[in-house]
């Protein structure tokens, strides 16, 4: 209320409070669910269907605790960065910032959903909880103090990516080829930095008003970082199809699905499409979309229909 007039558009307490949980970027949490499809020829037993199914629930209860971790990570970031977002051009919508939630009100919130997510995390087994701890630690540190150091910013991102797929295996209990890591650690880095290319250059000449980083970096640089970075990604995941001991070799044939959606991404950033979120490209961009979908369903069915190797 505005002068006893109600503000049109304004959300209700619970819608503004979801918000506050950024659900457009729960794909993210998605991750936990890599190890078990890439490890699906390990448990996948047309005899014993139970087996695959326990492991399916358990990563969903992992990606479930990682829902609500960072949702209460997003809102202490929110809160730190609220005078700034207001200066954003799309950020002054969250909540906090437009006004919507008290900082108290996102406060209580976050502190309710860390309680039972760790504890969430624990009962699955201490590992998962000491990795989630580790989680929130990086995310709260980065909201703190890392986005503000130029170049650690945008790898302490890919290491937000890399700990849920830790956590995906650590949830169903399985060993993971190091280039799976690898794959994520560079695909998260190109994600990064394709989001600083786009800040960058929505925000222009008032860049560092929002972030004090985006004063370090320009077009130009951004542009070489991705240079790098996305070939790297292509060629680990090649790699990792090819080498992996668990993995047959009609994985390669994956390969393709992946170029399209890193030559995608990189158009995506061309164009200015990535901005502050650039998780909506996943639902919101139709080629990325397929692209996604058909990597998966190609997975998927390799790993069922072929054998492992030896």
């Amino acid at each position: 209320m505005l002068g006893g007039v109600e503000v049109r558009g304004r959300p209700s307490m619970p819608v503004a409070v979801l918000r506050l949980l950024r659900p457009t970027q729960w794909t993210k949490n998605g991750l936990l669910f890599l190890a078990f499809a890439f490890s699906l020829n390990l448990h996948w037993d047309l005899d014993d269907p139970e087996t695959a199914f326990r492991l399916l629930l358990q990563a969903a209860a992992g990606a479930a605790i990682y829902i609500g971790l960072s949702g209460a990570t997003y809102i202490i970031n929110d809160i730190i960065d609220a005078d700034r977002d207001r200066a954003h051009p799309t950020k002054r919508e969250r909540p906090i910032a437009a006004g919507y939630v008290t900082p108290t009100t996102g406060g209580f919130v976050s502190a309710a959903l860390l309680v039972v997510c760790l504890g969430g995390a624990f009962a699955m087994s201490p590992l998962m909880g000491l990795i989630a701890v580790g989680y929130v630690s990086l995310t709260i540190g980065y909201s703190a103090l890392l986005k503000d150091v130029v170049f650690i910013d945008v790898m302490a991102v890919a290491a937000a990516y890399l700990i849920r797929v830790m956590a995906g295996a650590v949830a169903i209990d399985v060993p993971i080829s190091p280039w799976l890591y690898v794959c994520t650690t560079l695909g998260a880095l190109l994600i990064a930095i394709g989001k600083r290319h786009g800040e960058v250059g929505l925000m222009e000449d008032g860049a560092s008003d929002h972030r004090d980083t985006l004063d370090h970096y320009s077009v130009p640089l951004l542009n070489q970082m991705i240079a790098v970075v996305a070939p790297s990604a292509l060629m680990a995941y090649a790699l990792y199809t090819f080498t992996a001991p668990n993995l047959p070799e009609q994985m390669m044939l994956t390969i393709p699905f992946m170029i399209y959606g890193v030559f995608r991404y990189l158009q995506l950033i061309r164009l200015g499409h990535i901005t502050g979120e650039p998780e909506r490209v996943l639902l919101q961009d139709r080629p990325m979309m397929l692209a996604v979908i058909a990597w998966m369903a190609a997975v998927v069915v390799i790993l069922i229909v072929f054998p492992r190797p030896g």
